[in-house]
Formats: structure tokens, C-alpha cells, sequence
């Protein structure tokens, strides 16, 4: 996507550094993170300098390469098999993550120049299957409608395109009048502050929403259909997504608003039985209870937003049941959320 006038993606590498757009520093500054080695790229996944599935899939692929390029000839296979519980380890409930590590790592066991291609080439498929999420998607959109979304699940959640945003910015594209609500996201704040510059960029019109407004817009009749990403999906058809998911989706179900969840293949768990087995990460308890971010003079404050002395609970993730949602779709079409339509897609 453009910035300004120079096209980015969210994470590339250039020989053994890795370079992300710090998603921390959005949507008041545009800065690019550099990661040296495999360590400090595991740093900014688990910090959020880089998230969303796709996003976060391809920066574990390349810490991944890195590690294998930063390996010591002896010892090489601990010191990589080392490195990939590292990386596993930073964001538990991402399935993208697992999957790039993974397949990464196999072929860095054969050879560590080949990592890095490997890595290279999973960034690409990421940006072809935004790409064809968003065709898909785009189908289920008709001119004039009003979509409520959840979390940033747009570009920068990938490499390029996104999964949740990608069907939105194909009927921009097409030049279908479409309306966003964003919600929030509470407490990282993705709505407000990633979704919305997205679709600022994009032109396309928006209005931030807190997250508890969804189902009273539902209600109003002013929200047509949902559209969310996913953070893994089980073989039955249960979907991992940014907390808050879950309510919208009970929502949407109750008000009959249609309810899609757009991501890759690759975010399916196929050994993973139902949401139950999906390990729910938990954050830390600042994110609930302070708010980062620049004052009118610019300077950068973290503030507190919350009763001093109070603990918190701060779980990343929800699980959605497979029955409130309406078509699961991916890059290589869209299926119901069905045991036997995703393992279909195998």
C-alpha cells in the first residue's frame, strides 16, 4: 500500500536485518523498526511493533532465517531448534506464526541461505492471498453498505492487502459506496488507531465506534454485515480473533447481520479440534490499565486510565463458536464453517 507516495509493505529483509513499520508509533508517526538478528525480530513481535496474522506469520519467518544465518556451524541444529521455541513463544495464539516458523525452520535444516528464501517467499504468498481474500470477499459487498469491522486486520496486519480490509478496499476499488464503522479495540487500540488511519489513506469514509456500540448500531439497523480477521481457526470451524470478537459476532447473530471471517489457509489449525484446545494469550495487565500516546505538543506520555492499585485481566483473545459465523473465507474461496468444508481446503 502508499504512504504518502511511496509504497510499502509491513515487514521485508535485506540480507540478515529485518524492517517492519512500528505499528507502536501509528497512526502519529511513520517510523520503520530494524531488527539485527532473530532476538530483537522476536522483541518486536511480542512488543506489537508488528501484528496481525499475515504480519506477524512473515516476520517469524524471518527470524527464523535469521537464526539460521546467525548459527554457529557447530552446534547448528540446537542452536535453531533453540531459536524456534524462541519465536514460538512470543505470540502463542497465532497460528501464522507457528506456520512460518515451521516451514522456515525445515528447510533452514538443510541449508541456512535457503532460510531466507523461504522466508521471502512465504512474505510473497502472504501479499497474493490478501490479494485474493479480498476478491472473495468483495462478492458479499453491495454498494451502499455499512460495515462494522474489529481489531486491524487491514495491510498492515499483512504483508500487504490484509484479510478483514481487503474486500473493503476491492469495493472501493470498484467504486461501491461503502461506509466503516471501527471499532476501538480496547486495550491495544488497533480500530482506532490502525484500521482508521488505513481507511483515512484509503479515502474511504469511517467513523470510529467504541467497542461496546456495536450491537446498539445493530439494533439501528446501521450495520449491514461484518467483517474480522482471525488469529487461528480450528478444524470444526471455531475462530480465534481480538477479544471482543466474540460479542460481536452473539450480536450479529441475534440482529440476523451477516458475520465473516477472512484469513489464509495458513490460520488454519488442522490438528486443532475445536476452540476449546486454542491456548488464549494473556498480556500484560498495563495495557488495560494505561494508555500510550503523544500530547498536543507531540511529546510521548503513557497516562493512567484506570482506578490506582486496581488489578486487571487482559486476555489478547476470543474464541468465536463456529455457529455464529456465516462463511469463513480465504484465498482460495469461501467455505461454511464446517468440519468437512475446511478440511477441504487442506
Amino acid at each position: 500500500m502508499k504512504v504518502g507516495d511511496n509504497y510499502y509493505v509491513t515487514v521485508w529483509a535485506d540480507g540478515q536485518t529485518v524492517y517492519m513499520i512500528d505499528q507502536t508509533k501509528l497512526p502519529y508517526h511513520f517510523e520503520i523498526y530494524q531488527a539485527e538478528n532473530y532476538l530483537q525480530t522476536c522483541e518486536a513481535i511480542k512488543n506489537m511493533v508488528v501484528r496481525g496474522a499475515g504480519a506477524i506469520g512473515a516476520a517469524a519467518g524471518y527470524a527464523m532465517a535469521q537464526a539460521c544465518m546467525e548459527a554457529p556451524k557447530t552446534n547448528y541444529e540446537r542452536f535453531i531448534s533453540r531459536a524456534r521455541q524462541d519465536i514460538e513463544a512470543t505470540r502463542p495464539t497465532a497460528q501464522n506464526l507457528f506456520f512460518a516458523t515451521k516451514e522456515v525452520y525445515e528447510t533452514g535444516s538443510r541449508s541456512a541461505h535457503k532460510a531466507l528464501e523461504k522466508a521471502r517467499s512465504l512474505a510473497e504468498e502472504n501479499i497474493d492471498e490478501g490479494r485474493k481474500i479480498g476478491a472473495y470477499g468483495n462478492t458479499f459487498i453491495k454498494d451502499g453498505s455499512n460495515i462494522e469491522t474489529h481489531c486491524n486486520a487491514g495491510w498492515l496486519a499483512f504483508v500487504d492487502h490484509g484479510s478483514a480490509l481487503a474486500p473493503i478496499y476491492q469495493a472501493k476499488r470498484e467504486g461501491k459506496n461503502i461506509f466503516v464503522y471501527a471499532d476501538e479495540t480496547r486495550p491495544r487500540g488497533q480500530g482506532a488507531r490502525l484500521t482508521a488511519w488505513e481507511l483515512k489513506n484509503e479515502h474511504i469514509p469511517h467513523a470510529i465506534i467504541a467497542d461496546n456500540a456495536g450491537a446498539w448500531l445493530m439494533a439501528q439497523g446501521k450495520i449491514d454485515m461484518i467483517i474480522v480477521g482471525a488469529d487461528r481457526i480450528a478444524a470444526n470451524g471455531d475462530v480465534a480473533n481480538k477479544i471482543g470478537t466474540l460479542e460481536k459476532a452473539v450480536a450479529a447473530y441475534h440482529y440476523g447481520i451477516p458475520f465473516y471471517v477472512t484469513a489464509p489457509v495458513s490460520t488454519i489449525d488442522f490438528a486443532c479440534k475445536n476452540g476449546r484446545e486454542i491456548v488464549i494469550e494473556e498480556r500484560a495487565k498495563e495495557e488495560v490499565l494505561f494508555q500510550e500516546g503523544p500530547n498536543a505538543q507531540g511529546d510521548w506520555h503513557k497516562i493512567s486510565v484506570s482506578s490506582p492499585g486496581s488489578e486487571a485481566l487482559n486476555p489478547a483473545f476470543d474464541v468465536t463458536p463456529a455457529q455464529y459465523i456465516s462463511a469463513i473465507i480465504t484465498e482460495k474461496g469461501v467455505v461454511d464453517p464446517t468440519p468437512s468444508q475446511i478440511q477441504n481446503l487442506k
